[in-house]
């Protein structure tokens, strides 16, 4: 079964990476490893170094989400990588605003890479799911202020499964909310309320 699981999951990997069904975004799509977790993190869409690198959050946010985990449960980025799967609700980057900044993927180009997400999850079937900014959040849950949803977990479904949902912000440089107060202690809270849940620890526990 577990055999049959990775098989699918690599499939899907493949055919993603080939997608072009968006024309505004820029390919190649990018994707993690084809890990089979029960830990789903899901990011918002690749930047401009990411397609080139061949990996998500393969830049300077990702140095910050995975210096968070480091801090919080001594993980290093190879070790995420290789332990957690990770997805996003768009896949290729958006391309740059005309006044800089990436540009914020349309309804239209959401509810199309939506797809991959909902197989992702129907092949994973997650016990956690962790969204990484405002964009992935609103994917599960309904959005509100971060202050009202950092630091707290929730129980929620999709694509035909539950799971439970701890949301994290984005590490931009360009957002100093999770550097200022409230935002950085509820950030050490969702933190601390991940790497506790029982599908982290059964990462580590398999050595992970």
């Amino acid at each position: 079964m577990k055999i049959t699981l990775i098989k699918k999951l690599k499939i899907q990997v493949e055919k993603l990476k080939k997608c072009r069904k968006c024309p505004q975004m820029h390919p190649p799509s990018v994707s993690g490893k084809a890990v089979l977790s029960k830990v789903l993190l899901v990011g918002q869409a690749p930047g401009d170094k990411e397609p080139k690198l061949g990996r998500p959050f393969a830049w300077t946010a990702g140095k910050t989400l995975f210096n968070w985990f480091n801090r919080a449960s001594g993980m290093n980025e190879e070790q995420f990588r290789s332990s957690i799967y990770m997805a996003a609700v768009c896949r290729c980057f958006p391309g740059k605003q005309a006044k800089g900044g990436d540009r914020l993927p349309s309804p239209e180009e959401v509810r199309s890479c939506s797809v991959w997400l909902k197989k992702e999850i129907d092949i994973l079937k997650p016990d956690l799911v962790i969204p990484v900014g405002k964009l992935a959040i609103s994917q599960f849950i309904p959005l509100q202020k971060l202050n009202q949803i950092i630091g707290k977990k929730f129980k929620t479904s999709k694509a035909g499964q539950s799971f439970e949902l701890i949301p994290l912000p984005h590490p931009s440089g360009a957002s100093p909310w999770h550097r200022i107060e409230p935002g950085k202690s509820l950030l050490k809270k969702a933190l601390k309320l991940i790497v506790n849940h029982p599908a982290f620890q059964r990462l580590e526990k398999n050595g992970i």
